[in-house]
């Protein structure tokens, strides 16, 4: 969960039950909730930054927790 003891330490600063405590999605998101994310650089759940010959290519995830929707979008952008 954490890749060194820095990264634990300051997540105990802000709350002592952060290293130990595993939460759920339930007790993370108790409200009507939409997350994006867009991939920059390269990772398990998106693609990053594609930079082809005129083009950049981006990859988007828009999750909602009203309908557990998860949506994906590839934006192709022409570059000038």
């Amino acid at each position: 969960m954490f890749r060194n003891d820095d990264e634990k330490a300051r997540a105990y600063f802000f709350n002592d039950t952060a290293t130990t405590e595993i939460y759920t999605r339930d007790e993370m998101v108790t409200a009507d909730v939409i997350f994006a994310a867009t991939g920059v650089t390269q990772g398990s759940i998106l693609q990053g930054i594609k930079i082809e010959p005129g083009w950049i290519t981006t990859e988007t995830i828009l999750m909602r927790s009203k309908t557990g929707s998860v949506r994906r979008m590839i934006y192709k952008s022409p570059m000038k």
